[in-house]
């Protein structure tokens, strides 16, 4: 089970956030995905990602050659509150990773069902 300091320590880097933000806003994304979106390297993108899974605060799924990441569906209420209210709150923080990724071209397509 997640604590409050392990949620808030994973979320007080920046890269990090936006990613996690980014994550739930859309349901799923991709490393390539959050690269654009990020304007950040592969490297540097799964290396958070990494941290963020092992934590617990999301979850992969391989399809293809592609690794899609998700909010771990078993967080706690109160995380996924936090995080809805902090996506809430800060749209225009996020508005200049969003629409890098609106605009990102050969975005992978994703199956219709998810395993």
């Amino acid at each position: 089970m997640l604590t409050p300091p392990e949620v808030f320590k994973c979320l007080a880097e920046e890269t990090r956030l936006r990613a996690t933000l980014l994550i739930a806003e859309h349901g799923e994304l991709c490393v390539c995905e959050l690269m654009c979106a990020l304007n950040e390297s592969q490297p540097k993108i799964s290396r958070h990602l990494a941290l963020l899974r092992s934590a617990g605060l999301l979850v992969d799924r391989r399809q293809g050659q592609w690794v899609y990441y998700r909010l771990n569906p078993d967080l706690p209420d109160w995380a996924h509150q936090v995080l809805h209210t902090t996506l809430q709150a800060n749209a225009a923080w996020l508005e200049r990773n969003a629409t890098r990724l609106l605009h990102m071209d050969g975005r992978p397509v994703r199956a219709s069902a998810c395993c």
